[in-house]
C-alpha cells in the first residue's frame, strides 16, 4: 500500500508541477492557451465563447489538483510512519522474546545494560533513525526522478540547472560529512549503553550507595557518557538539517539566474513567465525531496552501529527444545541420574566439576553440602539442565536430558534460590509469578502459603494478598522474601522442587516449621536443597558432600524423610 501510495503521490506531484504551466499563461496571455488544441476539450465541456472565461476553471482544476496532492502527501505520510513503527514493535517484541528464550548460560555472558539498551533505547533508534529514513529515502528517490522528469519535458535547462545546482552539492556534502556520521553512530551506541549501566548500578545498589556516599560517583558516569551521546546526536542532527538552509539560498540564486536567462531569449519575458513558475513550484517539491533523502542517508548512517547491535540480538540463539517440533515429552517416574559428569563454563578455564556421579531417586530428600565455591550451585544448575556439561551426562528415567528437551524437563521443577526476585506488585502476583491475575488460584495460594510459614503474616496485612510488595520487595523483610519465594515455588505444583540455601535469612524455628511442612507434602515430591546449616538437613534421605568440583562422600539416611 505505501509503495503504491509513493508512486501515486509523485505522480499528483508531477500533474500538479504540469498544471502550473497552464495556470500561469492563463494569466499572462490567456488567447494563446485558449487557442491551443490541448485545452479544447475543457472549453468545449464548460461552453466557454472567449479568453477571459477561462481563467475560473483553469484555476478550479489547479486548486483541486493541489488539493488531491496535498491529501495523497498526508495519507502517505501517515501510512509509512505506522508502518515503520509497527515493524519497530516487532523488532523489539522479538528481541525481547529471543533474549527471554536464550539458553541460561548465555545469560551469564552478557550484560543485562547492552540487552535492555538494546531492546528499548536501540529499537528507538532503528524505528526514527533507519526504518522512517529508509521510507523516506525511497519515497524521496521516487518524487526527485518524478520532478524532474517533468521539468525535463518543461524545459531542458531548468532540469539541468537543477540537477548540477542541487545534486552536485549535496554530493559534496555527503562525502565530507561520512566519516563523522558514523563515529557519532559508534558513541551514541555505546554511550546509550553506559547511561543504562550508570542507572542500573546506581539505583539496584542504592543502599550501599547512600551509605558510602558514591552518589558523585554514579552521578559522574551518567554524566560523561550523557554529555557525549547527546554531543553526538547534536552534530549528527545538525549534518543532517543545515544543508536545508544552504539550498534555500542555492534555489534563490538560481531562480534569478534562470530568470535573467529566460528573459533573454527571443520570445520575451512574458512567455518566459509560465516556465519560470513551473520551475519555481518545482524548486519548492524538489528542494524538500533532496533534503529528505540527504537526511535519511545522515540518519541511516548514524544509526547503523545501533542497528548492527539490534540485529546481533535477533540472531542470538534461543533454546534448541522451544522451536523443536518433534519434542519428546520428558517424563520423572524413577529416577535422575548423572553418569561421568565433567564441568567447566568456557574452554580456557579450569574444570569446576569433575567424574560425578549420582542417582537420586523420585520422592528423595538430598541435601548438598560443603565448602563455599565448592561446585554445588553449579552441580544444581546442571541437574535442573540450566547448564550442559558432557554429552548424555545427565539421564531423567534412563532418558538424556539436553538442550533440545531441556523445556520439558524445566516443566518438572520449582526452584527457590537465595536471592528471591519479587516485582513490584501484589503478594498474590508475586506467588503465582508468571501467571494472569485472573487466573489465580486463590485457594491454592492459601495453602502454599501457609505451608511457608506466611500465611499468617499476610493474613495480618490491611490488604491481604492485595498488598504491594514495593520493588524489589523493598517493602519486606528477608525471611518475608524468602518465605514467599518458597510459596511461589510450592504454587507451580512440580515434583522436583529445589532450595538453593532458600531458609538462610530464617531463623532456626521457622526454618524447621517450613521444612517440615514441606517434608509432609508429598512422598513422591523430590527435594534438593543446598545448606550450610545442618539442622536444615534433619528430614533428609541423602547427604551429598561436594568439595573441589568432587563429591566426596555420599550419607545415605533411610526412614529419614517424616
Amino acid at each position: 500500500m505505501v509503495a503504491i501510495l509513493m508512486l501515486v503521490s509523485t505522480i499528483t506531484e508531477m500533474v500538479s508541477i504540469a498544471s502550473t504551466l497552464p495556470f500561469l499563461a492563463t494569466l499572462t496571455s490567456p488567447e494563446n492557451i485558449y487557442n491551443h488544441e490541448l485545452i479544447q476539450p475543457l472549453i468545449i465541456f464548460f461552453n466557454l465563447s472567449s479568453p477571459d472565461q477561462l481563467l475560473l476553471p483553469v484555476t478550479i482544476i489547479f486548486v483541486l489538483v493541489a488539493l488531491i496532492s496535498g491529501v495523497i502527501r498526508v495519507l502517505l505520510l501517515y501510512s509509512m510512519s505506522r508502518l515503520s513503527f509497527a515493524t519497530g514493535a516487532d523488532l523489539s517484541i522479538d528481541v525481547y522474546r529471543r533474549t527471554l528464550y536464550q539458553p541460561y548460560a548465555n545469560h551469564l555472558e552478557q550484560n543485562s545494560s547492552s540487552i535492555i539498551n538494546g531492546i528499548i533505547t536501540k529499537t528507538n533508534t532503528i524505528v526514527g533513525g533507519v526504518l522512517s529514513p529508509m521510507l523516506l529515502l525511497v519515497n524521496g528517490a521516487i518524487l526527485v526522478v518524478g520532478i524532474l522528469s517533468m521539468l525535463v519535458a518543461i524545459d531542458v535547462v531548468v532540469a539541468l540547472s537543477v540537477i548540477i545546482g542541487f545534486g552536485f552539492s549535496y554530493f559534496l556534502i555527503l562525502t565530507r560529512t561520512r566519516k563523522r556520521i558514523v563515529k557519532n553512530s559508534a558513541h551514541i551506541a555505546n554511550e546509550s549503553t553506559k547511561m543504562i549501566k550508570a542507572l542500573q548500578e546506581g539505583l539496584g545498589g542504592i543502599r550501599d550507595v547512600v551509605i558510602d556516599g558514591t552518589q558523585e560517583y554514579y552521578a559522574g558516569m551518567y554524566r560523561k557518557a550523557d554529555l557525549k551521546l547527546r554531543r553526538s546526536a547534536f552534530e549528527n542532527s545538525f549534518i543532517g538539517a543545515a544543508p536545508h538552509s544552504i539550498m534555500t539560498t542555492i534555489g534563490m540564486t538560481l531562480i534569478a539566474l534562470l530568470a535573467f536567462t529566460l528573459s533573454q531569449r527571443d520570445a520575451g519575458f512574458a512567455l518566459a513567465i509560465p516556465v519560470l513558475g513551473s520551475f519555481a513550484l518545482g524548486a519548492q517539491r524538489l528542494l524538500p525531496a533532496i533534503q529528505q533523502i540527504y537526511h535519511s542517508l545522515t540518519s541511516i548512517r548514524g544509526s547503523r552501529k545501533s542497528l548492527t547491535d539490534v540485529l546481533e540480538l535477533l540472531s542470538s540463539p534461543i533454546l534448541q527444545s522451544v522451536k523443536n517440533d518433534d519434542l519428546k515429552i520428558v517424563k520423572f517416574e524413577q529416577s535422575i541420574e548423572l553418569k561421568n559428569l565433567n564441568f567447566k563454563y568456557t574452554d580456557n578455564t579450569p574444570l569446576i566439576l569433575k567424574d560425578i556421579n549420582l542417582t537420586i531417586k523420585k520422592g528423595d530428600i538430598v541435601g548438598f553440602i560443603g565448602t563455599t565455591g565448592g561446585g554445588k550451585s553449579t552441580l544444581i544448575d546442571l541437574i535442573m539442565g540450566l547448564l550442559y556439561a558432557n554429552k548424555n551426562s545427565l539421564l531423567v528415567d534412563n532418558k538424556v536430558v539436553n538442550e533440545s528437551n531441556s523445556t520439558e524437563w524445566y516443566s518438572h521443577i520449582s526452584h527457590v534460590p537465595q536471592s528471591i526476585y519479587l516485582s513490584d506488585s501484589t503478594i498474590a502476583e508475586n506467588i503465582a509469578f508468571g501467571v494472569p491475575e485472573n487466573n489465580i488460584d486463590y485457594d491454592l495460594l492459601r495453602e502454599v502459603s501457609k505451608q511457608a510459614q506466611i500465611l499468617e503474616t499476610i493474613e495480618k496485612w490491611d490488604k491481604g494478598f492485595q498488598t504491594f510488595v514495593g520493588e524489589r520487595g523493598v517493602r519486606l523483610s528477608g525471611g518475608q522474601r524468602q518465605r514467599i519465594g518458597i510459596a511461589r515455588a510450592l504454587y507451580k505444583n512440580t515434583d522436583v522442587l529445589v532450595l538453593d540455601e532458600a531458609t538462610s535469612a530464617l531463623d532456626s524455628e521457622t526454618e524447621k516449621l517450613i521444612m517440615d511442612s514441606i517434608g509432609k507434602l508429598n512422598d513422591s515430591l523430590t527435594i534438593l536443597m543446598i545448606a550450610h546449616r545442618v539442622t536444615t538437613l534433619d528430614n533428609c534421605t541423602k547427604i551429598v558432600e561436594v568439595s573441589n568440583g568432587e563429591i566426596i562422600n555420599i550419607n545415605t539416611r533411610s526412614g529419614a524423610r517424616k
